[in-house]
């Protein structure tokens, strides 16, 4: 301990390259900032500076153990934030990304919003692959892996893609058996904003008949709309399963093609790594983990 309570002193000798401007800073006699240095070098068993009447100067090996001692500090000091920031209540501004989907998922923003008000959530929507770090943000939700290793992930849900259409829809129009039979079907389809395509439809591939490419009755670059025209009776679409339990539920949407489906994904959270976790960031993590995809 005696050698760490050192540290603090050989760097400000180092940085100023003087005891007494050393000691100044850190209201010590520049006796005592030598004595500090002197006693540290016999620990060390080697000298840390070459001194003379006007100046000192650090040596290869006082160079080497200050850049030690500059990361041994740091750690030090983040430990301690860490410390602090748990007794700390979660304020300030959070800036979020989330995916066009994410509109979709405003209930757990909003119960987040009521639950913790000192905190400032800044809502970015967008499906563009954005540069976490460089643009800023404290934590971003996305779906697919987490290629940048230079973030922190954590998986806070699964999904599926389900074929619904409305009752409506199906009465008059019949129900697809098997996946050649939607190209006779109004097939409303999502297309990308970001890159222009079509997302693709779950589809188990039939071996006699090949890849299915439903058609693109009518597209829309969000999915709300198209939630919309299938509950209007205008065609199959879609869906992740997330969007549509109270559709399924009161049977406004009913499944087609179940058998013929397959398809997962994640959603996950990933924010900049770092030694500690302010406490905003955290209790956002914690949050929506817990009730973005509550169990049903």
């Amino acid at each position: 301990m005696d050698s760490l309570g050192a540290l603090p002193i050989f760097i400000q000798a180092a940085e100023t390259r003087s005891f007494t401007a050393a000691g100044q800073q850190l209201g010590l006699s520049a006796s005592a900032v030598g004595k500090a240095i002197a006693r540290l070098e016999g620990r060390l068993g080697v000298r840390l500076f070459h001194r003379s009447t006007r100046t000192i100067t650090l040596t290869q090996e006082g160079h080497l153990f200050l850049a030690r001692c500059r990361r041994i500090l740091g750690e030090v000091e983040a430990a301690e934030q860490e410390l602090a920031d748990t007794h700390a209540a979660p304020s300030g501004r959070l800036r979020v990304s989330l995916p066009m989907v994410g509109m979709l998922l405003m209930p757990a923003v909003n119960a987040f919003i009521q639950a913790y008000p000192e905190i400032e959530p800044d809502l970015d929507f967008t499906d563009r692959l954005v540069d976490v770090i460089g643009e800023g943000f404290d934590v971003v939700l996305r779906t697919g892996d987490a290629a940048d290793s230079r973030l922190m992930t954590r998986i806070v849900g699964t999904f599926h893609h389900r074929l619904v259409a409305s009752p409506a829809y199906l009465d008059r129009r019949g129900i697809p058996i098997k996946p050649a039979d939607l190209a006779h079907h109004a097939c409303l389809r999502h297309r990308y904003p970001t890159t222009g395509k079509l997302e693709a439809w779950p589809l188990r591939q039939d071996r006699m008949a090949g890849t299915i490419e439903p058609p693109a009755t009518v597209v829309a670059s969000a999915l709300e709309p198209l939630i919309s025209m299938a509950e209007a009776g205008l065609g199959i679409v879609s869906l992740p399963d997330f969007v549509l339990h109270e559709h399924l539920r009161t049977g406004h949407l009913v499944p087609v093609l179940s058998d013929h489906t397959e398809d997962s994904g994640v959603f996950r959270l990933l924010w900049p790594s770092s030694p500690y976790l302010s406490p905003k960031l955290r209790v956002f993590i914690e949050f929506m983990t817990a009730n973005l995809f509550p169990p049903k």
